[in-house]
């Protein structure tokens, strides 16, 4: 009889599978292109059907009307806290300037800080230079509390220490950043699901029926000898509440409340009324309503995805 062989339940690409300790995950912007800020945070609004008509050239569906599962995400506007300085690799110094009152909610903003000068960029005794943004929150109607993450910068450096001086004090909104022909990739959290059993976790097979010592667990743990359970043993654990990315997001809309209401008349589910800037992308992203999220500009980008050519028309 010939052996047996199974692959591994499983995926140990992102290893240890546990809570992550922040909300908005870290990014390597070195490797990420595009000019101005590479990225804004968002909330996710929830999901609908959209009605669109597909203008991609050799579609089967070509110049026809369809509808497609797409995400609403709310943009509110984001202010620059502070700017930092990198050199080999590390942050050598950061430049406060801002101090808003509702910054006080998520830093511990002391009296003694003094607020910096865009001026001191003019030194150039440094090789990169980033931002750290925070979201008005506020303007939306879920909460009050920014969300504050570090954003990288696009184009030489003379370009980035431009950019700072021109924004530092200005609302930066997303249809300065995102456009509506371009792909952008979602980087956020999925759903929590709390402890889970191997078989939801590692997706391993059910035992026989008469199987001693239960059906959903795994056959053996390991030999006598080594005497230890490897980490590779699917057990149980957490679930969810990981960091994902979702590559090469189409944007199907993007607009202003104010210029076209997209609200329903009882508002959207768990979440409410979107009160600033919206975006729409094809498809699904990770976590419940109401979750931040971060847009980036896209790391990857396929002919496949860029030569979509989506006409939106309706929301239903």
């Amino acid at each position: 009889m010939a052996k047996r062989s199974f692959p591994r339940s499983g995926s140990l690409q992102i290893w240890p599978r546990k809570r992550v300790s922040k909300f908005l995950p870290s990014v390597n912007w070195s490797v990420l292109d595009g000019t101005g800020l590479l990225g804004i945070i968002a909330y996710k609004v929830g999901m609908g059907s959209v009605l669109v008509k597909d203008l991609t050239p050799n579609s089967m569906t070509k110049d026809k009307k369809i509808i497609i599962p797409a995400t609403i995400l709310e943009i509110p506007p984001s202010k620059i806290y502070s700017a930092r300085l990198y050199k080999n690799n590390l942050c050598i110094k950061e430049i406060v300037l801002n101090t808003d009152k509702e910054l006080k909610k998520i830093l511990k903003i002391g009296k003694n800080v003094k607020l910096g000068k865009v001026e001191e960029l003019d030194k150039k005794d440094f090789e990169d230079l980033r931002v750290i943004i925070y979201s008005l929150a506020r303007k939306t109607g879920i909460k009050k509390t920014p969300d504050i993450a570090e954003i990288g910068l696009g184009g030489n450096l003379e370009d980035k220490i431009n950019f700072v001086k021109q924004n530092w004090n200005k609302e930066i909104s997303a249809s300065e950043i995102i456009k509506k022909t371009q792909l952008i990739d979602v980087r956020g959290l999925t759903k929590g699901k709390g402890l889970s059993g191997p078989v939801k976790r590692f997706g391993i097979g059910l035992k026989t029926h008469k199987s001693e010592k239960g059906v959903r667990r795994p056959g053996s743990l390991g030999p006598w000898h080594p005497h230890l359970v490897t980490f590779r043993v699917a057990q149980a654990g957490q679930m969810g509440m990981f960091t994902r990315i979702i590559y090469n997001n189409k944007i199907l809309e993007i607009g202003r409340i104010s210029d076209k209401n997209i609200n329903p008349k009882s508002g959207w589910k768990h979440y409410g009324n979107i009160q600033t800037e919206y975006v729409i992308l094809k498809g699904s992203v990770q976590g419940p309503c109401k979750r931040q999220v971060l847009l980036t500009q896209p790391l990857r980008k396929t002919k496949f995805q860029e030569k979509k050519n989506l006409e939106f028309l309706e929301l239903r």
